[in-house]
């Protein structure tokens, strides 16, 4: 594997050192922000279902149907195998959001093997389970798997932030932006967490859960 890992906030700081050096608006974002979150989460199925629960809701909506999955106990494949769609629906999850939860439940999808795969496998291998996008497989590789060299240009805050730190006059659309963000490379997944960091501080609001 040679995917740079992100494994502490030395790493981030290392990231966010090389992009301040290299845009002028970057640094100005760092400034404003301050240090940057590592956002390491754990890999595996409670975590892609965490990002399904995250597409197109609110981060305090994700956060509270999340909450709710948790409490009763369905953060786990063979739990989301065994109940029904209404139990699904009736703790949050969209008929839609439930039947892709069942999908990502009988994928088999092998956590340990994906750890070392490339990143693009990665996103190939996650793509195909109906229900998870390149925007959630993107997410799961940043943060999950902690490659360094990771964007989410479907994102919106992601979007919002750039227009407003480039004073673009609209948002970027996602093939413009992960254009932009190749001139970020190798430290992509920084040059997220900045522009996540900075939506906050602009918007006064959590940009990702």
């Amino acid at each position: 594997m040679t995917d740079r890992i992100i494994e502490t906030e030395q790493d981030v700081a290392e990231g966010a050192a090389h992009l301040a050096a290299i845009c002028p608006r970057l640094r100005h974002a760092y400034d404003l922000t301050g240090p940057l979150p590592l956002r390491r989460n754990p890999d595996g199925f409670a975590r892609l279902l965490g990002a399904i629960v995250s597409q197109q809701v609110s981060v305090a909506s994700a956060n509270a149907i999340w909450s709710r999955l948790e409490q009763a106990g369905f953060t786990d494949p063979g739990v989301i195998g065994a109940v029904n769609d209404d139990d699904l629906r009736a703790v949050g999850l969209s008929r839609q959001k439930a039947r892709y939860a069942r999908a990502l439940a009988e994928a088999e999808i092998d956590y340990m093997a994906l750890r070392a795969a490339p990143t693009e496998a990665v996103i190939t291998t996650l793509t195909q389970v109906p229900g998870i996008g390149v925007w959630t497989a993107e997410i799961y590789a940043m943060f999950s798997l902690g490659r360094a060299d990771v964007f989410a240009p479907g994102d919106l805050a992601l979007q919002e932030a750039a227009r407003l730190l480039y004073e673009l006059p609209e948002r970027p659309k996602e093939r413009a932006l992960r254009q932009m963000a190749e001139t970020w490379s190798p430290w992509r997944s920084v040059a997220a967490r900045m522009l996540w960091a900075y939506y906050r501080v602009a918007k006064d609001r959590e940009g990702i859960r």
